[in-house]
């Protein structure tokens, strides 16, 4: 808890004393004027209280509440589906266009495919088909030739 004190003779014990320290008085400023509009002096008012005692004074107008926000005719969250659907129509155009020309690019690839087979194929026809060029074999010349009982000697 709290330590014992000091156990001395009345004697040994010294005395001390102590002096307040004393406060200067504050100066005390007087507060700045402010110069009033003519025709805007508050008025001044006298409150009698119950036990006889008049009170006189400036009256303190009430705080005005601040008027509340209008409410607008439209909810937020009315406006914020408005805009998701717009937003949703926009994107579902985008992904319209989009397949329309992934679509539009494969009917052109599969054209270009085909139209390279027939061209190829045609070709090769040609060269299969015609009558120019080299031909291989033996050719024969009956008319010199001499046949003697179904033999051929050429």
């Amino acid at each position: 808890m709290y330590p014992e004190p000091a156990r001395h003779p009345p004697a040994h014990r010294a005395v001390e004393v102590h002096q307040p320290t004393p406060i200067p008085p504050a100066v005390v400023q007087p507060a700045p004027m402010v110069p009033l509009q003519p025709g805007h002096l508050p008025a001044v008012a006298s409150v009698v209280l119950p036990d006889g005692r008049v009170v006189t004074g400036y009256a303190i107008e009430p705080a005005k509440p601040e008027p509340a926000a209008a409410k607008p005719p439209v909810s937020r969250a009315a406006v914020n589906v408005a805009l998701g659907g717009i937003g949703f129509l926009a994107v579902s155009g985008g992904l319209l266009l989009l397949t329309t020309f992934i679509t539009a690019l494969t009917a052109l690839i599969t054209q270009l495919i085909t139209l390279a087979a027939v061209i190829f194929g045609g070709w090769i026809a040609v060269q299969v088909f015609s009558t120019s060029g080299h031909k291989s074999g033996t050719t024969v010349n009956i008319r010199k030739a001499i046949f003697k009982r179904n033999h051929f000697n050429g």
